[in-house]
Formats: C-alpha cells, sequence, structure tokens
C-alpha cells in the first residue's frame, strides 16, 4: 500500500475569498475526488486552525492499494481539475509517499 500525505499553506486572502473560505473549499473538492479511481483504501481532509497545533492549514491523508492507483488518482481528470484552484489559493505545498509494508 502506498500513502499519499498532502499539506498547504493557504494565503490570507486569494480569489476574492477569505483564507477560511478558501480552506472549506478545497476540502469540499478533494473529498469529491474520495472515490475517484479503484484502490482508494482511505481518504481523510483535515483542517487546521483550530486550538489544536498546525503549522499548515489543510491536509490529505490518504491510503492507495498500490503505486498504480495512485497514479491513477494523480491524472484523473476531476483531480487534474482542482489543482488550478489550489494553485491559485495556496503559499506553500508539502508531500510524501510512502509504501506501507
Amino acid at each position: 500500500m502506498i500513502k499519499h500525505i498532502v499539506f498547504w499553506q493557504l494565503k490570507d486572502e486569494a480569489l476574492g475569498n477569505t483564507k477560511a473560505r478558501n480552506m472549506e473549499l478545497v476540502k469540499e473538492k478533494l473529498m469529491a475526488c474520495a472515490d475517484i479511481v479503484p484502490g482508494i483504501v482511505d481518504f481523510e481532509v483535515g483542517l487546521g486552525g483550530t486550538s489544536l497545533e498546525c503549522t499548515y492549514d489543510v491536509v490529505l491523508y490518504s491510503t492507495f492499494e498500490n503505486k498504480a492507483a495512485l497514479d491513477a488518482y494523480q491524472v484523473h481528470p476531476q483531480h487534474e481539475a482542482i489543482k488550478s484552484f489550489i494553485g491559485e489559493v495556496r503559499s506553500a505545498r508539502q508531500c510524501m509517499d510512502y509504501e506501507v509494508i
């Protein structure tokens, strides 16, 4: 299995929205991708900004059956469509994929 974890820091304002609104939109758009390809095992989106410690605003924590499933997700048209939105509202991005043995 492959873990795919992505963190985003968002701009204070972008596309006419506040950071808080864009955080919700990013979550909504990502969650719409939760089952777009076979092989997605887990798919969770978390938002920062609560009383808990966080250095990023949005996190995607997902598990794929294998690299082929992750690759299919990466190029799926629905996933591709949200990349430009996220690119406009984010100020930083970190990603890590790793194999679970």
